[in-house]
C-alpha cells in the first residue's frame, strides 16, 4: 500500500506568509488523516531574493503554529537535501535527459527579442508566449554557440496540435481532487524555461523532479498553480513518471474579495505572533478557510481537525481572511484558558529577547520603572491610537506627510533584510531626495510608529518591532490621513521611480 506523502515548499524570499501556513495546514491534515508523512522543502532557487534569515523565520513561524514536519532541511530525512539550492546537480542531470530525448531545447533569444515578441502578441490580442524560434536550431549550431560561451536558457517543448485536430489532441486534461477534470488548450501553455542562464532551475522543473524523487503522492497547493498543471503533467510524461494527485486549494481573499496581499492586510505570521494571537487560534482560523468541521463548530484544535479531516469538505469559494473575525476567535481561546495557562501564554508573548531589546531603548530615559509603560507601551500595542489631529503642528503639509510615509512604505516592502542600517539607509535617501530637513522628515514616522513625537530612536524601534508590524502602522497612518487617491498614487509612483533612479523628487512635485 502506498504511503501518503504531502509537502509544503515555501520560498525564503520575505516574511513568512499566512498563505504558506494555510497550505501547510491542509497538507499536514491530509497526510496525518491518511497515516502518512508531511515534508517541508525549501525552494530557494531565486538566489537574488532568497535569504537564510527568511528561511529561519519560515521554520520558526510554522513551528510556533505547531505545524511540525517529518522531513526537512532542519531534521533531515531519507530524501535529503531538502533545499533546492543544494540539489543543482540533480536538476542538471534531468535537464540534460530532457534535451537528449528531444523534450527540451537551448534558447538563445535575447531579452530584447522576447520583449518585442510579447508586445506584438499583446497588440494582436494573442496569448503571450514563446514562439519556438530556437526549436529549429541544429545540434551542431547549438553546440557551437554553447562552446562560444553564448548565454542560453533551456525551455521545454509543448505540443502544438493543428487547429483542425480532434479536441482531445488540442486539450490537456488534468484531474483535480476537488475540481474534477480540468481542460486547458495546449495553445495556452507556454514553452516554459526549465533551466535559467545561471544554471539554476525554475520552479517548474525543480518542483516536478523533487516531488518525484521525494515520493510525494499528493500535491495540495493554491489555485494560482492551475495554469501550470499542464506543464507539470507534460514533464511527468516526458520523464515517464506517475504524476501525484493534484488538489488546488482556493486562495485566501481580502474582505473586498481581492487576493490576500500585504498591501491590504497584514500577511506575515510573525505579525500575528507579535500582536498577541495564540497559535492555536490562528491555526483554528486557517482551518476554517474554506473548510468546516462536520458539526459546524467554530472552535477546534489541530487534533480535532486531523481526526475529522475530509478534503472533499473544502469549499471552492474564495475564503475571506477577516482580521476582525480572527480577533474574535482569538478572544474565545483566551477566555477559555485556565488562569495559569493564560499567564504562561502572556509570558511567552512578551518574549525575553524582545523585552531585552525594548529595555535597551528606554533604560536611560526613565526615572522609575512605572515610566516604562509610557516609553515602551507602543512596542507592545497592536496599533497606536491615531486621529487626523495626531499630525497637527508638524512642519510638513499633509501631502508631504502622506508622500513620505507612502514612499517609505513602498521601499521598505522591498527589503529582504530588516535591521537598523537598512531602515536608516532607506529613510535617509528618501529624505535627501525629498529635500526636507531630517528632523521634519522623521516627525511623521515618530507619530505613525509610536503615536507621539517623544519616543526612543524610531528607526531602532522599527527594527525591533519587525517589518510587518512597522508596515502595518505606516498603512494605518496613511489611512488616518485620508488615504492615497488614484491621482496621488500616479504622482507618487513617478516620484518612486525617480527616487530609485537617484533623482530629486522636488521637480516632479512642482510639475504636478
Amino acid at each position: 500500500m502506498t504511503v501518503v506523502r504531502t509537502r509544503v515548499a515555501p520560498s525564503p524570499t520575505g516574511d513568512p506568509h499566512v498563505g504558506t501556513a494555510y497550505i501547510a495546514l491542509f497538507n499536514l491534515c491530509f497526510a496525518r488523516q491518511h497515516g502518512g508523512q508531511f515534508i517541508l522543502r525549501i525552494e530557494d532557487t531565486d538566489q537574488v531574493r532568497s535569504t537564510p534569515e527568511s528561511e529561519a523565520q519560515i521554520l520558526a513561524s510554522l513551528k510556533w503554529l505547531g505545524l511540525n514536519w517529518d522531513e526537512g532541511p532542519d531534521v533531515g530525512g531519507p530524501y535529503a537535501p531538502y533545499r533546492q539550492s543544494e540539489r543543482s546537480e540533480v536538476y542538471r542531470v534531468h535537464t540534460q535527459q530532457l534535451i537528449d530525448n528531444g523534450h527540451a531545447f537551448h534558447c538563445f533569444c535575447s531579452t530584447g527579442r522576447l520583449d518585442t515578441l510579447r508586445a506584438e502578441q499583446m497588440a494582436n490580442k494573442q496569448t503571450p508566449g514563446y514562439d519556438g524560434h530556437c526549436t529549429h536550431l541544429s545540434a551542431d549550431e547549438v553546440a557551437r554557440r554553447l562552446a562560444a560561451g553564448e548565454s542560453s536558457v533551456v525551455r521545454m517543448k509543448v505540443p502544438r496540435p493543428a487547429v483542425d485536430a480532434p479536441a482531445e489532441e488540442r486539450l490537456c486534461v488534468v484531474n483535480d481532487l476537488l475540481r474534477g477534470t480540468i481542460e486547458i488548450p495546449w495553445e495556452q501553455v507556454d514553452m516554459q524555461v526549465l533551466m535559467k542562464a545561471d544554471g539554476l532551475p525554475t520552479y517548474h522543473l525543480a518542483n516536478v523532479v523533487d516531488d518525484h524523487l521525494m515520493a510525494i503522492t499528493h500535491v495540495l497547493r493554491g489555485e494560482e498553480w492551475i495554469s501550470s498543471a499542464p506543464k507539470h503533467k507534460l514533464l511527468y510524461d516526458y520523464f515517464g513518471w506517475e504524476m501525484p494527485v493534484l488538489c488546488h486549494m482556493p486562495l485566501l481573499r481580502n474582505p473586498d474579495k481581492s487576493k490576500l496581499s500585504k498591501r491590504k492586510n497584514p500577511t506575515s505570521i510573525t505579525y500575528y505572533q507579535r500582536m498577541g494571537y495564540l497559535p492555536e487560534a490562528v491555526l483554528n482560523y486557517l482551518g476554517r478557510m474554506g473548510w468546516s468541521m462536520p458539526d459546524e463548530r467554530e472552535q477546534f484544535t489541530l487534533v480535532d481537525m486531523i481526526a475529522n479531516f475530509d478534503v472533499s469538505r473544502v469549499s471552492l469559494g474564495g475564503p475571506i481572511f477577516d482580521v476582525e473575525k480572527l480577533s474574535w476567535l482569538n478572544g474565545q481561546w483566551l477566555k477559555a484558558l485556565p488562569l495559569p495557562e493564560f499567564v504562561a501564554a502572556f509570558q511567552r508573548w512578551a518574549q525575553p529577547e524582545f523585552l531585552s531589546r525594548v529595555a535597551s531603548q528606554i533604560q536611560t530615559r526613565i526615572s522609575t520603572l512605572s515610566e516604562a509603560v509610557d516609553w515602551a507601551g507602543f512596542f507592545f500595542a497592536g496599533n497606536v491610537k491615531l486621529t487626523e489631529n495626531s499630525f497637527d503642528g508638524l512642519k510638513l503639509s499633509p501631502e508631504q506627510i502622506k508622500a513620505a510615509l507612502q514612499l517609505a512604505l513602498w521601499e521598505l516592502e522591498l527589503q529582504s533584510q530588516w535591521d537598523h542600517s537598512v531602515i536608516h539607509d532607506v529613510l535617509q535617501r528618501l529624505n535627501s531626495a525629498m529635500g526636507i530637513k531630517m528632523r521634519d522628515f522623521m516627525a511623521p514616522f515618530f507619530i505613525s510608529i509610536a503615536g507621539t513625537p517623544s519616543a526612543p530612536p524610531i528607526m531602532e524601534a522599527m527594527a525591533i518591532m519587525g517589518p510587518d508590524m512597522t508596515r502595518a502602522r505606516l498603512r494605518d497612518a496613511i489611512a488616518i490621513l485620508g488615504g492615497v487617491s488614484k491621482k496621488e498614487t500616479k504622482l507618487l509612483e513617478k516620484q518612486l521611480a525617480a527616487f530609485r533612479r537617484g533623482d530629486s523628487l522636488t521637480e516632479i512635485e512642482e510639475q504636478s
